[in-house]
Order: structure tokens, then sequence, then C-alpha cells
């Protein structure tokens, strides 16, 4: 008898965003913090993710998204550190289209933002960066898993829209 596998919604997700990315011949990065680097654990346990993900920085620090990822100085936990993040990294690898997610995992308050506060931004090679304002309820375990959902849903509708 053959099993079929348990597919998770983030699993389900990265396959969907493997299958548009090929289907368009997109590439795509990441910058993370507060997940990080499971938001491109995800992605790299895709089908065929060398073809369509350039790859990722996990910029945890505030010093490394000052610098390598040329946020504003100050708080990190704002919209225009994830528009940098996103933007920045499309164009360190050179990729079509990038996610920028920072917030505040739990189970403390940081920057003054509650926990489940995250901002995540994207954008495509030509820099029109679209940014969002989440606020998770649960644990930090359950809002790292919503912001890769969400992060996922952000790169496939960016993809699927190209050309529009």
């Amino acid at each position: 008898m053959t099993e079929t596998p348990v597919t998770t919604e983030i699993e389900r997700l990265a396959q969907e965003l493997a299958e548009v990315c090929l289907g368009s011949q997109a590439v795509v990065a990441t910058a993370e913090s507060l997940t990080g680097g499971q938001l491109a654990a995800a992605i790299t346990a895709a089908p065929e993710a060398s073809k369509w993900y350039r790859g990722g920085v996990v910029a945890y620090q505030p010093s490394v998204k000052h610098t390598l990822l040329r946020s504003p100085d100050g708080p990190v936990v704002t919209a225009p550190t994830a528009i940098a993040m996103a933007c920045s990294v499309a164009d360190l690898l050179d990729a079509d289209y990038a996610v920028g997610v920072t917030g505040v995992g739990g189970p403390d308050p940081e920057e003054g933002e509650q926990p489940g506060t995250v901002y995540l931004a994207s954008c495509d090679r030509g820099q029109h960066p679209i940014v969002e304002r989440h606020e998770f309820a649960g644990s930090t375990v359950e809002v790292l898993e919503q912001t890769i959902q969400v992060a996922l849903r952000t790169l496939i509708a960016r993809v699927r829209d190209r050309g529009d």
C-alpha cells in the first residue's frame, strides 16, 4: 500500500512558488530577520529550487540590516527596513523578485512593537516595493510560520502578476 505524503501549508506554497517561477522563468531572493533562515529553508526544499531561487540573506542583527541591506538608521522593525531589505537583496543577488521580512517573533515586545508585529516588503527588479504590516497571533513558532506563509504567498502573487 502506498502512503500519501503529508504536505504542510508551507510545503504546498513553496511547491506553488516553484511552479510559477519555473513557468515564467523568474528568479527570486529573500532577506529575512525574525524567521532566521526558515523561509530560505522552505524554498530550497521545493522542486528545482536551484533553477529559480538565487538565495537569501539572514540579517538577524540590526547592524547587518543597516550595512549590508542598506536599511535606514534607527529602529529595524519598520516598513522602510523591510523595503530596504527586499530591494537590496534583489540587487545583491540579481533577482527578478524579492521579499524582506522584519518583525517581533516574541515573546517580548521590541522597539515598541508587540510580539507578532511583522513588516513584509516585496519588490521587483525595477524596485517597485509593496509593504504590508501584519499583526500575527500565537506563539513565536506560530508567528514565524504565519510570516513564512505570507512571504511565500506574496512572492507567488508578484511572479503571477509579472507583466501586468
